[in-house]
């Protein structure tokens, strides 16, 4: 005789099982500051005012004003990332507490979000090729003007990558949940959502026979990106904040 033994699972406990709650992919607060709420608002108001400052240069010289203002979005957005966003991992995120007679250093927590900051940006960085390519994919010149698309790219990279990458880490749960539309709003997924729809939006007066100069590639797609990106954060950051665009609740790694 064979000593296998099978268990069987009732199907009630499988339905049980199929009802139990997941446990949920949360959106990420930003700091609970006075200071990060101003530096929040602040950032919207100072690159949407780099915008329309540079305006006029962005018309008439599309890869020049792109290139000049790159290292300023740049900053701009790195210490929006330090004093607002929690890293992906850090304790303020996970609610740890310190062990009983665990000692921490006070430097720890600074260093530890700027070394996201930085990694945040290098990884964004290296997504510019693959938004190059959907740019093309979406209509963008294939051999002229790549000066163009390429900074075009990065701006995009800074603006909504960036943030979900220093937020969000490298969790394959998270950014797959990201990619599918099923992750929960907050200011950096809203970011991004915003500024692919303003992109795709801005879009559309290229190719109408307007004959204007603000119709040249990629001065609209650019312009929407920025007013996207600005608009998703901050409704995803408040009246959005944790309702979900497409899917179903996510289990986190």
């Amino acid at each position: 005789m064979s000593s296998a033994k099978t268990t069987t699972i009732p199907a009630a406990a499988d339905a049980d099982a199929d009802t139990r709650p997941k446990i949920l992919l949360h959106p990420v607060p930003i700091y609970d500051s006075p200071l990060a709420k101003g530096v929040s608002v602040g950032r919207v108001a100072v690159l949407l005012g780099l915008l329309a400052w540079g305006m006029d240069s962005l018309v008439a010289d599309p890869a020049s004003a792109l290139q000049r203002a790159l290292p300023v979005v740049a900053a701009v957005q790195a210490v929006y990332a330090t004093l607002c966003i929690p890293p992906a991992g850090s304790a303020s995120r996970a609610g740890k507490k310190p062990r009983p007679g665990e000692k921490t250093k006070k430097n720890d927590g600074s260093t530890s979000v700027i070394s996201s900051v930085i990694v945040a940006l290098v990884l964004s960085a290296l997504t510019v090729p693959a938004l190059y390519a959907l740019l093309v994919l979406f209509g963008a010149p294939f051999l002229a003007h790549t000066a163009h698309t390429v900074l075009c790219a990065a701006h995009f990279a800074l603006l909504a990558v960036f943030p979900v990458v220093h937020a969000r880490g490298l969790d394959r749960s998270a950014l797959v949940a990201v990619a599918g539309a099923a992750a929960p709003l907050d200011e950096p997924y809203g970011a991004l959502v915003g500024a692919a729809a303003g992109a795709w939006l801005g879009a559309v007066p290229i190719p109408l026979d307007w004959d204007r100069d603000w119709q040249r590639w990629p001065v609209t797609v650019v312009v929407g990106a920025y007013v996207g990106a600005a608009a998703g954060s901050l409704l995803a950051g408040t009246v959005l904040y944790g309702k979900r665009l497409a899917g179903h609740a996510v289990k986190a790694d």
